[in-house]
């Protein structure tokens, strides 16, 4: 069996790998450098609680050690503490996860060590591909020139994606959105272990907006808002504006050790799309975002948690066109809403919002909304739901309401396995199986012995050995918003796919074969949409209206 291809080394292609190698698929990682990640401290990536528990399931060794839980953020405006939020701990909210990129890309290569199923080849760039049939063939250059068969081929290499211009797949959007200076530096801050967002700061030249975000061993990133188009800013310069930072912080300039400067530009763009063929696009390569707060590579990571399975499902089972089209249907989908918040918000809270930015209660709001950015909350960072998905399945009576909606994220509750193992339900995703939950209150109490065959449980673990795709009966004391007996079915990413009111055979499984996308097509996969990999063909028709529709926004043409 040939393995999937994953142009580009960085830490999403990485997690795609692990994420493979977890669900028994082969990859080779094709990795145009040496290897190495080049150490720049102010260089990082901040992981919001689901984004971070992917990672840490995959094995990367480096979360504990080298990133660094908040446990507070708050939120000032010129001389005036605007709002305070404590973070991790029983009360409060959950903590992102800051970690230097390069230790996040080392922490995943060393996973990848002891992984027999990932393939890593250095110096191998792209040069071409092929798609014929159920396989694709893509040609590398370099030190490790060659030609490599693969059943898929996901391009994970960046925003100048080699995989994206060879498909020949339009990249639109916005440039500069946004444009920061940033510094890496060790020293003693205020507010250990607390992210800062100070807008407006009272000092000279403080600009709009600076902010402060704790690592580990005293080390603190610093970013300041840059006017999109303005001059070059010099190391002098740059140097000049973080002494007057700290000064104004601390009242008089602390002893600091500078680790790292920069400026980077912001751009937002998302592919036409996702998939062609038996290639697919991932992370920057399909999508650029990071303005107010919003996170790039947290998308990048959704992506591969989304894809994994669905790769996973075809490799071993031959999946239909509906499960692979799924994935740009559901990705693209949730970052263009995301872009679009992002744009709709950045007039309101960078000026320019007209007379709404003075209404009452228009400055609370903007604390919100940039609340929700930093923190992960709502339409700019809250983790994404699929309702309108093609694998939605058809509604029916027996379907009951619990917390978590259709679609969406399901909530992380301890769970026991028939074998008597009890873990949390997050740590059995991302393994190609569907979960089976049954609402079984009381069960903790009870000898396992007497409960497996007690019950709605034979039944139903009758019913989960029949379903059309590979699933794992599990059992929880209690789920928010469920009654008891009420049956969950959780997709391998951990999305709902339907919570049904008790034991339902024909309606367990009819939700189970929508999710899988319908039975295997009887035409080779290859057709119909991989007639449109070799990347000459014209837009699909979704990418056609949207050229039509009239532009409401400025992200319009590519949300």
């Amino acid at each position: 069996m040939d393995p999937v291809i994953v142009v580009g080394a960085g830490p999403v292609g990485l997690a795609l790998a692990l994420a493979l190698a977890a669900q028994d698929v082969p990859s080779v990682v094709l990795d145009e450098g040496d290897g190495t990640d080049d150490p720049r401290p102010a260089r990082t990536a901040i992981l919001r609680p689901d984004t971070a528990a992917l990672v840490a399931r995959l094995g990367c060794t480096t979360l504990g050690a080298e990133g660094a839980r908040w446990t507070g953020w708050r939120l000032m405006r010129r001389k005036q503490l605007m709002r305070e939020l404590p973070l991790g701990g029983r009360d409060g909210a959950p903590a992102p996860l800051h970690i230097p990129q390069h230790a996040l890309a080392r922490g995943l290569r060393e996973a990848i060590a002891g992984q027999d199923l990932v393939r890593l080849v250095t110096g191998s760039r792209l040069d071409s591909l092929e798609q014929h049939g159920r396989s694709i063939t893509a040609h590398t250059r370099g030190g490790a020139a060659g030609r490599w068969r693969g059943s898929h081929l996901v391009g994970c290499d960046g925003a100048r994606s080699t995989v994206r211009k060879l498909l020949g797949i339009r990249f639109p959007g916005r440039t500069a959105v946004e444009r920061h200076a940033v510094a890496a530096l060790r020293a003693d801050l205020p507010w250990p272990g607390e992210a800062l967002l100070h807008r407006q700061p009272p000092w000279r030249g403080g600009g709009e907006e600076v902010s402060a975000r704790p690592l580990t061993d005293d080390v603190w990133r610093l970013d300041w808002l840059l006017p999109s188009r303005g001059e070059l800013v010099t190391p002098d310069a740059l140097v000049g504006r973080l002494r007057d930072t700290l000064a104004g912080w601390c009242g008089e300039t602390p002893p600091y050790e500078l680790l790292d400067t920069g400026v980077y530009t912001l751009h937002h763009r998302l592919a036409r799309r996702w998939r062609a063929g038996r290639a697919f696009l991932a992370g920057d390569a399909a999508h650029l975002l990071g303005a107010v707060g919003t996170q790039g590579l947290d998308e990048g990571l959704r992506d591969v948690g989304n894809l994994a399975w669905k790769l996973a499902e075809d490799w071993h089972h031959v999946a239909s066109e509906t499960l692979l089209d799924s994935y740009q249907a559901e990705r693209r989908t949730a970052v263009a809403a995301r872009l679009r918040a992002a744009d709709q918000s950045l007039p309101i809270l960078r000026g320019g919002g007209g007379l709404r930015t003075y209404m009452p209660g228009a400055t609370r709001g903007h604390d919100m909304l940039l609340a929700d950015g930093q923190l992960g909350n709502g339409p700019l960072g809250a983790p994404p739901s699929y309702p309108h998905s093609p694998l939605a399945p058809p509604r029916a009576e027996a379907r009951t309401e619990v917390s978590t909606p259709p679609g969406g994220p399901v909530v992380d509750v301890r769970v026991t396995a028939p074998d008597g193992t009890t873990v949390r339900l997050g740590d059995r995703l991302g393994q190609g199986r569907l979960l089976v939950v049954l609402v079984a209150p009381g069960t903790g109490v009870w000898d396992r012995r007497h409960w497996l065959t007690a019950g709605v449980m034979p039944r139903l673990a009758a019913a989960v050995t029949a379903l059309p795709v590979r699933a794992e009966l599990l059992v929880t004391e209690a789920y928010p918003g469920a009654s008891a007996h009420s049956v969950l079915l959780v997709r391998p990413d951990g999305h709902l796919v339907a919570a049904f009111g008790g034991v339902r055979p024909a309606d367990l499984y009819a939700a189970a074969d929508a999710a899988r996308g319908g039975a295997p097509s009887a035409r080779p996969a290859g057709e119909g949409a991989g007639e449109r990999a070799e990347g000459q063909a014209p837009e699909d028709s979704a990418g056609r209206e949207e050229e039509t529709r009239p532009t409401r926004d400025r992200t319009a043409n590519i949300n």
